[in-house]
């Protein structure tokens, strides 16, 4: 796994709730075990690739938008954005609690792996 040094993760959760940590942790112990997963950076968000970008997670005040991609649109809970980009769809989540975090929204995250 390789953390790009432009900004901390720490950095991009300061003043946030600590559940937002926890949140972050427990999708990071998911994906970042999978097949060639680099995981960087940015000044506003951490971005998950595999050859190309395939989650991006960006800390909120209050919650976690996570962004992945699908081969069809998706609609309905937990999904609150779904909209075609490049010839597949991009997606968003918002997540505020570990319960937050269901079976649905990793299989979501590995079908988006596995678009790659």
């Amino acid at each position: 796994m390789h953390y790009c040094a432009r900004v901390s993760v720490d950095s991009l959760f300061a003043g946030r709730d600590k559940e937002l940590v926890f949140v972050f942790d427990k999708i990071l112990a998911e994906v970042a075990g999978w097949d060639g997963v680099l995981v960087s950076t940015t000044p506003h968000c951490i971005v998950f690739v595999c050859r190309y970008t395939f989650l991006v997670i960006r800390p909120m005040q209050k919650s976690l938008d996570v962004k992945f991609y699908s081969e069809t649109m998706l609609q309905g809970s937990p999904i609150i954005k779904s909209a075609g980009r490049a010839g597949k769809f991009e997606n968003h989540i918002r997540v505020t609690t570990l319960d937050d975090l269901t079976q649905q929204l990793f299989s979501y995250l590995k079908q988006s792996w596995q678009l790659l």
